[in-house]
C-alpha cells in the first residue's frame, strides 16, 4: 500500500488585500485540509501581510527579489509536501479541491503535474463562463505540442520540481507558468488536463486598458520564443484573449458582483487591473 501523499498550497502575493482574505477562506473549508499553506510575501506595501496572519494555518514567508517568479520558487523550494499547489491570491478554491488534486496524483503515479479549468466568480453567468473556459482549453490543449499550466489553478510533484527548477527561466516578458511547463515537458514530465480540478478567479485583467493587456497576451508569444518553440498555441491564444476582452469587457462594467446584478452606475466605479505578473518594476 503506497503512503498518503501531503499536499501544500504556494500563494505568491503582491499587494493583495482586496483577494487574499477569501482565497484563504475558500483553503479554510477544504473537505480534507493541506498539510500547508504557504504565502509568499513579494514585497507588499498595503494589508496583505497582515490579513494572511489572521489565518492560523497560514505560514507567511518573505521574498525580496521581486517577481511572481522568485516568489512562485521560494514557495515551492519552501514546500515539505509530496504535492505543491500553487494558486493565485484572488483564487477560490472549491472545498473539494485538495481531495481532487491528491485523489488524482494517487491514482496517476506517473503524472508529474495538472492543471484545471477556471470560471470567474465576479462576471454574470458563471456557470456558462466555466463551460466556455473549458472549451477554449480543451481546444488549446488538443493543438499545441507542448501541455500548459495555469497559475491561477495547477499542481506539481515535489520531485518533478526539484528535477528541474535549476533551469527554469527568469525573464520579464514571459509567463512563468507556461515556461515552467515547457521545462517539465522538455524533462520528459507528464502534464494532465483535469476538469474536475475547479477553481475561480477575479476577471480583473480585463479592466487593463489595451495597451496594457496587449502587453499582457503578447507574453504567451513571448515564452515560447524565449525556448525557441514554433506553435499556433500562443497565437490561438491571443486571439482568444482578445475576443474575450472585447466581448466581455463591457459586460463586466455594467455587472455588480455584489448584488449579482447589471447596473449602469457600477460603470463609475474606479477599477484596479491586476499588476503584470511578471513585473519588475513595482
Amino acid at each position: 500500500m503506497r503512503k498518503a501523499l501531503t499536499l501544500s498550497i504556494v500563494i505568491p502575493v503582491y499587494n493583495e488585500q482586496d483577494h487574499l482574505k477569501a482565497c484563504l477562506e475558500s483553503i479554510a473549508i477544504q473537505t480534507i485540509p493541506p498539510d500547508e499553506v504557504l504565502v509568499i510575501d513579494n514585497n507588499s506595501t498595503d494589508k496583505s501581510a497582515q490579513i494572511a496572519k489572521k489565518f492560523s494555518f497560514v505560514r507567511l514567508i518573505n521574498e525580496k527579489q521581486q517577481g511572481v517568479d522568485y516568489a512562485r520558487d521560494k514557495g515551492f523550494n519552501t514546500a515539505k509536501s509530496d504535492i505543491i499547489g500553487r494558486i493565485d491570491s484572488d483564487t477560490r478554491l472549491e472545498p473539494e479541491w485538495v481531495e481532487t488534486v491528491l485523489q488524482i496524483f494517487h491514482d496517476e503515479p506517473a503524472t508529474s503535474a495538472i492543471t484545471g479549468p477556471i470560471s470567474y466568480y465576479d462576471m454574470p453567468l458563471i456557470r456558462i463562463g466555466k463551460k466556455i473556459d473549458n472549451s477554449a482549453r480543451t481546444i488549446v490543449k488538443a493543438v499545441q505540442s507542448t501541455d500548459f499550466l495555469f497559475g491561477s489553478n495547477m499542481a506539481i510533484r515535489k520531485k518533478a520540481w526539484l528535477d528541474i527548477r535549476d533551469r527554469v527561466c527568469h525573464l520579464p516578458n514571459i509567463h512563468e507558468d507556461l515556461d515552467l511547463a515547457i521545462h517539465l515537458d522538455k524533462a520528459g514530465h507528464k502534464i494532465e488536463y483535469k476538469v474536475q480540478m475547479l477553481a475561480a478567479a477575479s476577471s480583473r485583467r480585463l479592466d487593463d486598458n489595451p495597451k496594457n493587456y496587449r502587453k499582457y497576451l503578447k507574453m504567451n508569444i513571448e515564452t515560447y520564443r524565449a525556448h525557441g518553440i514554433e506553435t499556433v498555441t500562443p497565437r490561438m491564444a491571443t486571439s482568444i484573449g482578445w475576443l474575450a476582452y472585447v466581448t466581455l469587457k463591457p459586460l463586466k462594467y455594467t455587472y455588480d458582483d455584489k448584488k449579482r446584478r447589471l447596473s449602469l452606475s457600477h460603470t463609475l466605479n474606479k477599477r484596479k487591473p491586476r499588476v503584470n505578473p511578471n513585473n519588475r518594476d513595482h
